[in-house]
């Protein structure tokens, strides 16, 4: 045992008030060993796993229950059939809570729905599915008689003689499929061997791309797919936004009464500009243009420095 707790809910742990006179734990807790199963065993009922036999469709919502589901369900015995006991499984179903009662039959040795749902019925065509027929049980008890299973056996040579081509094709297939082994073995094997080699090279690839998985070849569905798919560029925003611009403004040019002051005054700047730019061209191609401060203090200074050096020469 690990821990206390483990040890209590194995039923191991002994609690120092206990003495052995006083019986079994379950006694001395008064408790059942069942636990929460036996809370209604006074009634003679008992909670057990149930699994549904077969295929049900449920009373309530009309929903399949599948065979093999399992259930919580109230056990308990409902009659005798002989001295065999017939027992009532009574559940909830999952989908609806519908109450779905299922009774044992021992007389036919199956178990019979009473109430809460209905037995799916499956049925299916013996040529379709390619299968031989059994035989009934009703048949098995007639075959006592020699006539009748004279009879019988007449009707069964004729079946045998029927299915004889269908059943000599299948065993040869079977057989050629079959005959070689090492054959077999090697084709499985190449087939394996070329699988791990194309799943190697996917895997390679995907890492050279940086990417953590692994990248399934490309098909004629991919490249469709993709080429259908376009993807917004700035270009077609901006066109968007000059089209509704321009849908959204007035056909008729703006009078100056109605033209705001914000578009007065970025015209007025416009003009500015290109006055100046105008005036600047002009006086380049002139060549007189005016010269800078920078550029007077460095002739001014150059002048001095002439006048300096003619002194000291002299």
């Amino acid at each position: 045992m690990s821990t206390l707790s483990a040890a209590r809910a194995d039923n191991f742990y002994y609690p120092p008030e206990w003495t052995p006179d006083q019986g079994s734990l379950n006694k001395f807790q008064g408790q059942h060993p069942l636990r929460e199963r036996a809370r209604k065993l006074g009634e003679g009922i008992l909670i057990i796993r149930f699994e549904m036999p077969y295929n049900i469709w449920c009373g309530g919502c009309n929903s399949m229950i599948g065979k093999g589901v399992r259930f919580n369900a109230e056990k308990k015995q409902v009659g005798n059939y002989y001295s065999t006991k017939i027992w009532s499984f009574a559940m909830k179903a999952p989908c609806c809570k519908q109450e779905i009662v299922i009774q044992t039959d021992p007389q036919n040795c199956e178990y019979v729905i009473t109430s809460g749902a209905q037995k799916k019925v499956e049925e299916y065509d013996v040529e379709d599915a390619e299968t031989m027929e059994l035989t009934a049980e009703e048949e098995k008890g007639k075959l006592a008689d020699p006539f009748y299973r004279l009879e019988h056996q007449e009707v069964d040579l004729q079946k045998k003689k029927a299915a004889e081509p269908l059943l000599v094709r299948l065993q040869r297939v079977s057989d050629a499929r079959h005959a070689d082994d090492y054959s077999l073995n090697k084709a499985l094997r190449a087939q394996i061997r070329g699988h791990r080699k194309r799943v190697a090279e996917e895997e390679a690839a995907s890492r050279k791309l940086g990417l953590g998985i692994r990248l399934l070849p490309k098909s004629e569905e991919d490249v469709a797919a993709a080429s259908n798919v376009k993807f917004k560029t700035k270009f077609d925003k901006n066109r968007k936004d000059k089209r509704a611009l321009i849908h959204a403004s007035s056909i008729f040019p703006e009078s100056s009464y109605s033209m705001s002051s914000s578009s007065k005054k970025r015209l007025e700047l416009e003009a500015k500009r290109r006055k100046i730019c105008a005036a600047s061209a002009s006086s380049l191609l002139s060549g007189g243009f005016k010269a800078s401060s920078l550029s007077k203090t460095l002739s001014s200074a150059s002048k001095s420095k002439r006048s300096t050096v003619s002194v000291r020469k002299m």
